[in-house]
């Protein structure tokens, strides 16, 4: 039995009255085993080539990619240019100015501790 049998035979019991214990309970079991769906603001996990942090791969507005640091930093303490967010479909948004008081995301690039100086990494805008 597929999945859309499950599905279609548990609309139908719902409709005709209560469920059993046992059919819940293999009902239960079919969706443990499919993989979770993943959050699109999560991105998609990547290990740096240069300094080996983890870091995360997020598509811009642009349609180009950039590796953004996990977890949020004070707006404040981050250059205009410098501050992304991601957005509800993970795309990350460049946000220039912001509230000092809100929070942002970091470019891996402009942090790597093996780019060099930050002057010289590269932002993929």
């Amino acid at each position: 039995m597929n999945t859309n049998t499950h599905e279609r035979d548990r609309v139908r019991r719902s409709e005709n009255g209560p469920f059993l214990l046992a059919q819940v309970l293999a009902d239960t079991l079919v969706t443990i085993g499919r993989p979770r769906q993943p959050d699109a603001r999560e991105g998609r996990p990547a290990v740096c080539r240069r300094c080996g942090e983890a870091a995360y791969w997020h598509r811009t507005v642009h349609g180009r990619w950039i590796l953004i640091q996990p977890g949020a930093a004070p707006c404040h303490l981050v250059p205009e240019g410098k501050r992304w967010r991601i957005a509800g479909d993970g795309t990350a948004l460049n946000l220039g100015r912001a509230i000092p008081s809100d929070t942002c995301r970091v470019s891996h690039f402009d942090v790597c501790a093996q780019a060099g100086s930050p002057a010289a990494a590269a932002t993929a805008l």
